[in-house]
C-alpha cells in the first residue's frame, strides 16, 4: 500500500465528532502502524445525505467510511451502498459485540443476519433542564404562587408549557424552551413523532397503513405549532435552528429546558461551559395516561460499498468500538454507546448524569424501518412546516398530508 493512500470519512458536522475522530485515528495508527492518511469532511444533515446517497458517494468510492443516521440504514442496505460487515465480524470479531451494548443500539443496523454498521454516537431524546433554576428556592416559590403547583421536572406537556412561559425572560436573555424547527426532514419529524406517541398515537393504523389524520396527530401538531409560535415561551427564528444550534443556545445559558438529544446535555459539562454543573436530564413528559416514549435514533459508522479500502476501513471501525475509544467519543463531547462507558467512574465524574442512559433507554421507540420512510418523513416535515408558517387549519394540513402519504408503503 502506498503511503499516499487516504482513508476518507464523511462526518456529521459537530465539533466533538471531528476532534474525537482525529484523536481516535491517531491512536489507531499508533496501535496498528496503518500508513494511510485520514481525510474527513464535516457536513450538515442534508449535505451529508446528498453526498452519501443522492450523489452515490458510498457506492462510487468517494467515501470509505461514513456517519450514517439509523433512519438512513434501510435505504443504504436496499440500494447496496453499504458493506455487509458480517463476514469480517466473523473472521475478526468486534470486541464484546453485541453484548457490550444495549439491545436498542444493535437492532437498527442488523437486517436479518447481516450487520451494516457499528454504533458510534447515541441519543436518546430526553428532557434536559437547568437544575440550578428548577431547584432555586425563589424560583420555586414564585412558580407555585403563579401556577398553583410545584416547580419540578414536568410530567405532562401542559406543565412543560407553563414552565416554558415562566422562565421566558427576554430582558435577561433567557427563554423557557427551544425547538429545532429547521426543515431538514429530521428534527421536526422527530418532535412530531414524540408528541404523537406520548398521546397514545402512532404513524400507522392496525392495518399497517399510514394514518396521519387522527385525534392524537391533531393534538400533537396543535401543541407543536402553538409552542413554536409562542414568543412568550420560545425564541424567534426557530426555523433557522437545528438540533446542534438549539443545544448551543442551551449550553450558553440562554434556555431553561428543552427536548433534545442527551449529547447536548453532556456537552454542558465540558470544561469552560457556562452551564457546567447546572444541568440534569429526565424522561420526556407525556400527553396523557402513561404513554411515555423516547425516540431511538443513533449514529453508526459504516463502510461504503465502493471503497477501495474495505479491509482498512473495517479495521478502523473495530478499533473505534473498543472501550477506550468509546470513552474518547464521550470525553470529547459525543455520546459513547457501550455499557462500559455508561458505567465508567471517570465519565460519571465528568458528566454526573451519564449513568442515567440505561434508564432513558427503557422506553425507546423506533421509527418505521423502511427504505420508503424518507418519503414519509418528507410529508411530515412539509406538514409541520406548513403548520408553523401558515394559518391553515390543523385538520386541513393533516388531511392533505394523509392523502399525499397514502401511496407510501412502509
Amino acid at each position: 500500500m502506498s503511503n499516499e493512500a487516504v482513508l476518507r470519512i464523511a462526518i456529521r458536522k459537530f465539533g466533538p465528532f471531528e476532534s474525537a475522530i482525529q484523536k481516535q485515528y491517531a491512536a489507531f495508527q499508533a496501535a496498528t502502524g496503518c500508513p494511510m492518511q485520514l481525510e474527513f469532511e464535516s457536513l450538515d444533515l442534508n449535505p451529508l445525505y446528498e453526498t452519501l446517497f443522492t450523489s452515490q458517494g458510498l457506492k462510487n468510492g468517494s467515501w470509505d467510511v461514513a456517519f450514517i443516521n439509523t433512519d438512513w440504514l434501510p435505504e443504504g442496505v436496499a440500494s447496496g451502498a453499504l458493506v455487509d460487515l458480517t463476514p469480517q465480524m466473523q473472521a475478526d470479531p468486534v470486541q464484546d459485540y453485541p453484548q457490550g451494548w444495549a439491545p436498542a443500539l444493535t437492532r437498527l443496523q442488523q437486517f436479518d443476519a447481516s450487520v451494516y454498521g457499528i454504533p458510534y454516537h447515541d441519543g436518546p431524546e430526553c428532557f434536559i433542564y437547568r437544575r440550578d433554576l428548577f431547584e432555586d428556592p425563589t424560583e420555586k416559590a414564585n412558580f407555585a404562587a403563579q401556577y398553583g403547583y410545584e416547580l419540578a421536572v414536568p410530567k405532562t406537556w401542559d406543565q412543560f408549557k407553563d414552565m416554558a412561559h415562566f422562565f421566558t425572560r427576554p430582558g435577561q436573555d433567557l427563554f423557557g424552551t427551544v425547538f429545532a424547527a429547521y426543515p431538514d426532514g429530521h428534527n421536526t419529524v422527530y418532535d412530531f413523532c414524540i408528541q404523537l406517541w406520548s398521546r397514545g398515537g402512532d404513524l400507522t393504523g392496525p392495518d399497517g397503513h399510514i394514518n396521519l389524520n387522527t385525534p392524537q396527530a391533531s393534538a400533537a401538531l396543535d401543541f407543536y405549532r402553538q409552542m413554536l409560535g409562542d414568543r412568550g415561551a420560545t425564541p424567534p427564528g426557530l426555523q433557522e435552528i437545528d438540533s446542534v444550534k438549539s443545544g448551543e443556545l442551551f449550553a450558553a445559558g440562554k434556555v431553561a429546558m428543552m427536548i433534545n438529544w442527551f449529547g447536548f446535555a453532556a456537552v454542558c459539562e465540558l470544561p469552560g461551559s457556562p452551564t457546567k454543573g447546572k444541568v440534569d436530564v429526565a424522561p420526556l413528559p407525556v400527553g396523557g395516561e402513561d404513554n411515555r416514549a423516547a425516540l431511538n435514533v443513533y449514529w453508526v459508522l459504516a463502510v461504503g460499498s465502493g471503497s477501495r479500502y474495505k479491509k482498512e476501513a473495517y479495521a478502523f471501525l473495530c478499533y473505534l468500538a473498543m472501550p477506550e475509544m468509546d470513552r474518547i467519543t464521550t470525553l470529547e463531547g459525543g455520546i459513547g454507546c457501550r455499557f462500559s462507558t455508561w458505567n465508567d467512574p471517570e465519565v460519571n465524574r465528568a458528566i454526573p448524569f451519564y449513568y442515567r442512559l440505561a434508564e432513558l433507554h427503557q422506553s425507546m421507540r423506533e421509527l418505521p424501518r423502511s427504505p420508503q420512510f424518507p418519503r414519509l418523513a418528507h410529508v411530515i416535515d412539509q406538514a409541520v412546516q406548513r403548520a408553523i408558517t401558515t394559518g391553515d387549519s390543523t385538520e386541513l394540513i393533516l388531511n392533505e398530508a394523509q392523502a399525499e402519504a397514502a401511496s407510501i408503503r412502509l
